[in-house]
């Protein structure tokens, strides 16, 4: 199945702990899937472009399969069988110093029912001393298995060569997009970064966005560890939502998974044009909820507030969440608050009209004319003290919208808030963050 953009689709499937995260990282030749010796480290299926040898596909990382026993179990395996149905090829990774297991022969016997070729690798293959480890694995029925060593790189281009080998031919009406057209259109794509605390039901607002399953969606905090982002197609046109992992307090983080899912997840609001701030209404604005909308904020980011699991709250809770956020939040001054059920949908149909005033005025250009007329016309009504006074501005830079102003002495901070906030009234810029940069002239 050619993904969206024409190109072919592998999936690196297998157990826990095999090393599929290692191998995916080493097949892109940098570190995008967070890897630790521990199973369950990847649960959400993440998708990439690859290449070798000028054959462009799409590589997809998924979370292993485990054994039937828990609900989050269940939902990671049903990642990894969904993307067999969606792959061209299947590399399965294999354990070389485990030998088969129980495992191992469940999922090869799932791929010999499909209809999707497969490239058995054996992982940990670390030496020529070891190459004989592989043949064991015939017994899976998957073909002539190959000895590789993901961390060390050993017979990766060889992997490669099969892979390519065995890939069907791109359509033919596929136009080649440079690495450098590439980056220029996903910077044209406004990307929405869902942040929030984990457990207040990201991942399910993200699949309702989506249209799909793609992240796994558990009542148990902490599931998501790495940022997923998709391209969907809007009213708006398309919108890159971006689902992050639940961030905690530092001082929590005891977890080296957890701190790079930290890390994964600061970069994207970074990266983001909007960031939707998820907050469970059931347990109302706390303490890290509005730490995290300062790290949001000062990124420069306009935010929408989503007031999530809204339906199970009574209006008492209501009424005390909605203070809260007049208290704790006071600093986003107007950002949007929307009441939504990520799960039922209700209220979800709001985001987007609250999305495109926010990203209309994140991309906010000013003439410089009227920059200049609404600075005078507020110094007429308000003078700046001391003789103070603003003899040029102009806005410099968008994303977020970012003004510098030219005076003949340093103004103070209350005053440049005044004309801050004139800034906003008069250019319809909502809560959208303004940078005001100050130079003195002699």
């Amino acid at each position: 199945m050619m993904s969206e953009e024409g190109l072919p689709v592998v999936s690196v499937v297998g157990r826990p702990n095999v090393g599929k995260s290692t191998l995916f990282n080493r097949i892109l030749g940098r570190r995008e899937a967070i890897v630790e010796e521990r199973p369950g480290v990847t649960r959400d299926r993440k998708v990439l472009e690859a290449e070798w040898l000028g054959h462009h596909f799409e590589l997809v990382d998924t979370g292993g399969w485990m054994p039937s026993g828990n609900q989050l179990d269940d939902k990671v395996s049903a990642q990894s069988e969904r993307a067999i149905q969606d792959s061209d090829l299947i590399v399965l990774v294999v354990d070389g110093t485990t030998g088969v297991t129980e495992e191992d022969s469940r999922v090869a016997s799932i791929l010999r029912r499909s209809d999707v070729a497969v490239v058995l690798a054996v992982n940990k293959i670390d030496s020529p001393l070891r190459d004989s480890d592989i043949w064991e694995f015939l017994s899976l029925g998957l073909g002539d298995p190959m000895g590789v060593s993901a961390l060390h790189s050993r017979n990766t281009g060889d992997l490669l060569d099969r892979i390519i080998e065995l890939l069907p031919t791109p359509d033919q009406d596929v136009i080649e997009v440079s690495e450098d057209q590439k980056e220029s259109i996903s910077d044209e794509v406004p990307g929405v970064a869902i942040v929030g605390r984990p457990n207040v039901g990201k991942s399910t607002l993200f699949n309702r966005l989506i249209g799909d399953e793609r992240s796994v969606v558990h009542d148990m905090p902490g599931t998501t560890r790495d940022a997923i982002d998709t391209v969907v197609e809007t009213e708006l046109g398309p919108l890159r939502f971006i689902d992050t992992a639940g961030m905690r307090r530092k001082a929590r983080v005891d977890d080296d998974t957890e701190y790079y899912s930290n890390l994964r997840a600061l970069r994207a609001i970074d990266k983001a044009d909007v960031a939707l701030l998820v907050i469970d209404a059931s347990e109302g604005v706390t303490s890290q909820d509005q730490r995290l909308a300062e790290r949001v904020d000062a990124a420069g980011c306009p935010i929408v507030i989503l007031l999530n699991k809204w339906e199970i709250v009574d209006q008492e809770k209501k009424d005390e969440v909605m203070y809260q956020i007049g208290q704790r939040l006071h600093f986003l001054g107007e950002s949007p608050v929307l009441r939504v059920s990520a799960l039922t949908g209700r209220g979800v149909h709001r985001l987007i009209p609250a999305l495109e005033a926010a990203i209309d005025a994140y991309e906010t250009r000013v003439p410089t004319r009227k920059v200049n007329e609404v600075i005078q016309l507020a110094q007429s009504a308000q003078p700046a003290p001391h003789g103070g006074r603003v003899l040029y501005a102009t806005q410099g830079a968008a994303h977020p919208p970012t003004f510098t102003l030219f005076s003949n002495k340093e103004l103070p901070a209350s005053y440049v808030r005044y004309l801050e906030r004139r800034l906003r009234e008069e250019f319809a810029l909502g809560a959208t963050p303004i940078k005001i940069r100050l130079r003195r002239r002699n």
